[in-house]
């Protein structure tokens, strides 16, 4: 790895705090520097290796942190009582200045990517390369029945093997990072319900193999057991919610469904994070599920499962766009340590994201996202609240004022 004093030159930004994690190791580096050239990370090394008179940003008492990933966001949707009736009244230009606002609140907390799981007519698409925002991995409109959930953002198929083909294809040729797609029902659409299937294994694994074949993932919004399941066996990359839900509660997933998950290593996207002193507004029958939703996420994460905070932000007052922070009690209560936590922040959703070969560790090499935080995170994660500095593709954003309750 480049030293500080064989990479170092005019032009560079060096940052010194007291301690660095990297997004894998799980003791923290005392004391040291990371060499920022333009937006890469140059090298990383330690205060003792700087050269006399060479110019440094100190961040005395504070932590060298990737980039956070919040592997599930919608910026389409602005954390309103009612988002989709404010989605529904604005129109594109409006929408995209609502968009940019998201993004940036998000980028002010840390959060230095985003996976956008569903837009309006491919809208996030165009803010992706933006030099002002976190760097963006897109779905476009979630692939849906016809008025199934969130039919409303564009993406409504027919309920046939032949018309799912032909709409991921028209979704790679718009150029989508990720195909979304709705497998069950879900809360913000009325007449659509979370424990019911909306697409059977088939016409699922018609898109998943049509998507893999042009080189592009898949993940299914998945609330029911049967949904789940169908979305395991059709091969999908990843399942968001996996809340087992159930008319009357949350059902429990057998051994061999668990099994599948972990072995095929399919990411769960746990729909973690929410504001503080927020349940007021939370729906009620979230809430009353929410223990047995959790007891079977800490049993996933005990079978090894691979599980990331995709936080659904925008979709209510208690999910701001910068929420991911607070994800973590939730983290906690699976079983995650401190550790386990940052990692599943940074270099496992980077992974998720199919970034993991840039984003989500401090290495030479990778993209120049850094925050800095007051304090030490391992030691106490309520360090991700106390962020000193945001570096964004080795541009420093101002953190800003920040969501709270």
């Amino acid at each position: 790895m480049p030293t500080v004093n064989d990479t170092a030159r005019h032009g560079t930004t060096v940052l010194r705090a007291s301690r660095l994690f990297d997004g894998e190791t799980a003791s923290p580096v005392d004391n040291p520097v990371v060499i920022l050239e333009g937006t890469t990370i140059a090298g990383i090394g330690c205060a003792a290796d700087l050269r006399h008179g060479e110019t440094v940003v100190d961040f005395p008492g504070a932590t060298l942190i990737p980039g956070l990933i919040d592997p599930h966001v919608h910026l389409a949707f602005d954390a309103s009582s009612d988002p989709v009736k404010s989605l529904a009244e604005r129109d594109d230009d409006a929408v995209v200045a609502a968009m940019r606002i998201a993004a940036t609140t998000a980028l002010r907390a840390g959060i230095t990517t985003i996976r956008d799981l569903g837009d309006r007519d491919f809208l996030s698409l165009a803010l992706r390369g933006a030099a002002d925002l976190p760097t963006i991995v897109a779905a476009g409109p979630p692939l849906t029945t016809v008025e199934g959930h969130c039919h409303f953002l564009g993406g409504e198929v027919a309920h046939r093997p032949a018309e799912l083909r032909a709409a991921v294809r028209a979704h790679v040729e718009r150029g989508v990072d990720v195909v979304k797609i709705m497998a069950s029902g879900g809360t913000m659409t009325p007449g659509s319900l979370q424990e019911q299937t909306q697409f059977d294994r088939e016409a699922l694994r018609a898109a998943v193999s049509e998507a893999h074949r042009h080189g592009i993932p898949v993940t299914a919004h998945a609330h029911g057991h049967r949904a789940v399941l169908d979305a395991i066996e059709a091969g999908v990359d990843g399942v968001e919610h996996v809340t087992f839900w159930a008319t009357e509660g949350v059902d429990t997933p057998g051994r061999e469904l668990v099994e599948r998950i972990v072995s095929q290593r399919v990411a769960l996207g746990a729909t973690a994070g929410v504001l503080p002193r927020t349940d007021s507004v939370m729906p009620a029958p979230v809430s009353q599920r929410m223990p047995a939703i959790i007891a079977n996420f800490a049993a996933l994460y005990a079978a090894g499962a691979v599980i990331v905070a995709g936080t659904d932000a925008g979709i209510g007052p208690y999910k701001p766009h910068d929420v991911l922070p607070y994800a973590q009690d939730r983290l906690a209560a699976f079983g995650m340590d401190p550790v386990t936590i940052l990692r599943s922040m940074t270099s496992v959703a980077a992974g998720v994201c199919g970034l993991g070969h840039r984003k989500g560790r401090l290495r030479a090499g990778y993209d120049a996202d850094v925050v800095v935080v007051q304090g030490d995170p391992i030691a106490d994660l309520a360090a991700l609240h106390r962020v000193v500095a945001v570096y964004s593709r080795g541009t420093r954003v101002d953190p800003g004022s920040r969501t709270t309750a």
